[in-house]
């Protein structure tokens, strides 16, 4: 039942919470215009449901043209991460822009994160079954604090997640997810690292 409900219901949730924060999207948007003049949003093709790309968005935590800050092998030479990025990184705040994504179907509100579409060639069939269900704001993999995990191990946790799809897992994930973001000490696993072992 809830496989049929989950999407309504959060694209209901997902667009009451972007009403509710607008004051809040707001300043976030003005602090990020007024430290460096850049892009407010940063705008990334990800791989959404049965690996269909679409345009996931964030607010921008990186200061302009941090790829020319990164050597041969991808590794950052400098601080790319600015003042207010890490404030908003701290509490996945820039994670918001990401309700818009939930309300025009995109994504869900719990879900594996969504990977680049360039990552999915590189998943065997099995793991590509991550994709059956939309990707999502927080997840499995993320609430576990598995930092350091390769994703071949997140892929794992997130095929547990699609296989025990239900409104009471997805709770379940929210208030965890919740508490990671108050608790001092207690990181959410954002998945956003740009290099990928799938091995």
């Amino acid at each position: 039942m809830w496989a049929f409900l989950k999407r309504p219901v959060e694209s209901v949730l997902a667009l009451t919470l972007l009403l509710l924060l607008t004051p809040l999207l707001g300043v976030i948007a003005l602090a990020i215009k007024l430290a460096d003049r850049g892009p407010v949003l940063f705008v990334q093709t990800r791989a959404g449901r049965h690996g269909v790309p679409f345009r996931m968005y964030k607010f921008r935590t990186m200061i302009v043209d941090a790829d020319n800050l990164l050597d041969e092998r991808g590794n950052p030479t400098a601080v790319r991460v600015t003042p207010v990025g890490t404030i908003l990184r701290r509490f996945s705040l820039d994670e918001l822009p990401q309700l818009g994504n939930v309300v025009l179907g995109q994504m869900a509100i719990v879900g594996p994160r969504p990977v680049p579409v360039e990552y999915v060639a590189r998943m065997s069939a099995g793991q590509k079954r991550r994709h059956e269900v939309r990707p999502g704001l927080t997840g499995l993999a993320q609430v576990t604090s598995r930092h350091q995990a390769k994703w071949s191990e997140r892929i794992v946790l997130d095929l547990q997640y699609v296989d025990s799809l239900s409104f009471h897992t997805d709770l379940g994930l929210v208030l965890r997810t919740a508490r990671a973001l108050v608790a001092p000490g207690v990181l959410v696993d954002r998945g956003d690292s740009s290099k990928v072992d799938l091995g």
